[in-house]
């Protein structure tokens, strides 16, 4: 057993490596690219052309670091729950082992003070029943006791035994469950320390991005075209759900919901966000990597990165209902997965561009944006 765990051990080592090697080499790569948009904006910045085609170089340089963050956040996350699971699993075999202890040693008492009682009292008492021929009553009688009392001594024998390999199969068991913990808090910190340089990437390719939307006219054209692609997913997501199976919908919940994660409410529903934009949903300020819920239950209908908004899903609850929940650092469902009320489906992020962790929450009702304040409590 010892040796097989070993074996996998070792093949699971070689897929971390490998992976790693892979994720290494695709930071290389989006490092190498960032530097050459980097030259071309100091050679080029006066050039408005230039300055368009390197900005949009450089968001498609974002969507890649983005979604590279959230495959390592996705993996940490596994982790953790492997880590908590071999824990719970190694405090279980550690009170069995302890209630096995406790079993054997009681069974070795009473097996000590049987052997000693038919050693003291059971010589005498069978020389004496032999010596007394003249009582077969008794003599039958005596035999009968003494048979009971060695089938007691054996039935304590062989309970001794099985507890005694229960208990060694526990111990083994908890060297392995260990073995296995230790690798995975390897693993853990590996994962961790790929997730801090691809945030720290990403904040590089920010940095380059935020110059060349120095000016106001260009941040507005910026939010029509995130605002375009968000308007072009919505009528995407609305074709999807027409053959999708009929869901309740959110009106008979409608103030009776529970917001998608713990925040304070930064950016509210209606209020301007640039000239004419207004905001289509609520930015709720909140920690990275605090669980995002989906507020009922639902299909998703897309889970992907989407420009301005980074990491989002959206969920179609039926009756023309949907929810969207963007800015994630990761995402745990897929297109076409369902999800229950209060389901953990992401983690908050600052995807998107953002500089400051929260999440961007929106509900829709046939296509068109409704204030979240009204259906959540």
């Amino acid at each position: 057993m010892i040796v097989n765990s070993f074996v996998k051990a070792s093949i699971v080592a070689g897929f971390i490596i490998l992976a790693q090697s892979v994720q290494a080499a695709d930071l290389d790569k989006r490092q190498s690219e960032l530097k050459a948009i980097q030259s071309q904006i100091n050679q080029q910045q006066n050039s408005l052309k230039s300055t368009t085609k390197q900005r949009e170089q450089l968001m498609s340089l974002l969507k890649k670091d983005e979604q590279a963050i959230a495959k390592s956040a996705q993996l940490v996350n596994q982790t953790q729950d492997k880590l908590a699971k071999l824990n719970k699993a190694l405090q279980a075999l550690g009170q069995q082992q302890a209630e096995l202890d406790t079993l054997k040693r009681t069974q070795q008492k009473t097996l000590s003070k049987q052997l000693s009682s038919a050693y003291l009292a059971g010589n005498h008492d069978y020389s004496k029943m032999m010596l007394n021929q003249q009582n077969p009553a008794t003599v039958e009688r005596m035999l009968t006791y003494y048979q009971y009392l060695n089938n007691a001594r054996m039935k304590a024998i062989s309970q001794l035994k099985e507890t005694s390999e229960q208990l060694a199969q526990v111990e083994q068991q908890q060297v392995q469950q260990q073995q296995q913990l230790n690798a995975t808090i390897i693993d853990q910190q590996q994962q961790a320390d790929n997730l801090s340089k691809e945030q720290a990437q990403r904040q590089l390719t920010l940095t380059q991005l935020q110059r060349t939307l120095s000016t106001k006219g260009a941040e507005l054209e910026q939010l029509q075209i995130e605002e375009a692609s968000l308007k072009h997913l919505v009528e995407q997501a609305l074709q999807a759900v027409k053959n999708s199976p009929s869901m309740n919908g959110l009106a008979k919940q409608k103030g009776k919901l529970r917001w998608p994660t713990d925040g304070r409410t930064t950016k509210r529903f209606g209020s301007q966000r640039s000239g004419q934009i207004k905001w289509k949903g609520t930015i709720l300020s909140a920690p990275e990597g605090k669980d995002i819920n989906a507020i009922a239950a639902g299909k998703v209908i897309y889970s992907d990165w989407l420009r301005g908004f980074g990491m989002v899903m959206v969920v179609d609850h039926g009756e023309g209902y949907m929810s969207l929940y963007g800015h994630a650092q990761t995402l745990f469902k897929n297109a076409g997965d369902t999800v229950s009320t209060g389901e953990t489906i992401g983690l908050v992020g600052r995807s998107g561009g953002q500089t400051e962790p929260g999440l961007y929450f929106e509900i829709r009702h046939k296509g068109q944006a409704v204030n979240p304040a009204r259906y959540c409590r």
